[in-house]
């Protein structure tokens, strides 16, 4: 089974998968193994990137906190939810910890997606490093109101390195807390919800054991991921903690780093 991070993984600056990634992604379905999408994403941002290559199968979204079936655009399964309370708390702890921060919550349903943006609600002045225009925005009581499988936090003037170290120097083990970007955002889910857990989930449905499948990521929210699998594959454009847990470095996405690694065997 080979499992791809998205952003920095397959898709690099132009935002497009190059020819040469989407033939050797059909190669391996061809030959039956699951290619599966392991991503930060939500499960609305799934099928831009699954419809070029092909895949129907599963994707793992929100960083292992949804499972999706994108053939049948439907959520399989939700790990992980923060309820209100916990999000109450986390927030006045934020506040302490990164003065100035604004928050927002992803949201998801198990059956069919809302493709709107309710489910997506920021803070005013919440900026989002991958550009603005998403969201709707409300304030912060209308953020914390209901469940959510991830708590994002924007702090203008900090790398995602710098928010993460403060964060966790308070929080311990009460959440999980990672970046996909370095650009002033960092991640909160529930303790233990991460990428390697989604993947987890879809490699006992498809009775395929953790020593073979193949992992490509390139950010510290792939870490445990890269770990757990079999042979965990970081880019060379790739953040230093993805780099020191991958048992090897391909080429970077610029250069079709995940092609480099499967055209060995598809």
């Amino acid at each position: 089974m080979i499992a791809s991070d998205v952003d920095g993984t397959l898709l690099g600056p132009s935002e497009t998968v190059t020819e040469r990634t989407v033939s050797v992604v059909q190669r391996v379905l061809a030959d039956q193994a699951p290619f599966v999408l392991c991503t930060g994403r939500p499960p609305r941002w799934i099928a831009p990137i699954a419809g070029p290559l092909g895949l129907t199968g599963y994707a793992v979204c929100a960083n292992g906190a949804v499972l999706l079936d994108i053939g049948r655009d439907s959520v399989v399964e939700v790990h992980g939810l923060l309820e209100p309370t916990l999000l109450y708390d986390l927030a006045g702890t934020l506040d302490k910890a990164l003065p100035g921060c604004r928050l927002a919550a992803e949201r998801v349903e198990q059956g069919p997606p809302d493709h709107d943006l309710r489910n997506f609600v920021i803070e005013p002045d919440y900026h989002n490093p991958w550009g603005d225009g998403e969201g709707r925005v409300a304030m912060r009581g209308e953020v914390l109101g209901k469940p959510a499988i991830k708590l994002l936090v924007s702090r203008r003037g900090m790398t995602s390195e710098e928010m993460a170290g403060a964060v966790r120097a308070v929080l311990d083990d009460a959440v999980d807390v990672t970046y996909s970007s370095s650009g002033g955002l960092i991640e909160l889910s529930a303790h233990g919800v991460t990428k390697a857990l989604g993947l987890a989930d879809v490699a006992a449905r498809f009775g395929v054991p953790a020593e073979s499948v193949i992992a490509f990521g390139d950010m510290p929210n792939d870490v445990e991921m890269l770990r757990w699998a079999g042979h965990g594959v970081a880019m060379a454009n790739g953040h230093p903690e993805a780099l020191a847990a991958a048992d090897e470095v391909t080429g970077p996405v610029t250069e079709d780093g995940v092609a480099q690694v499967l055209e060995r065997w598809f």
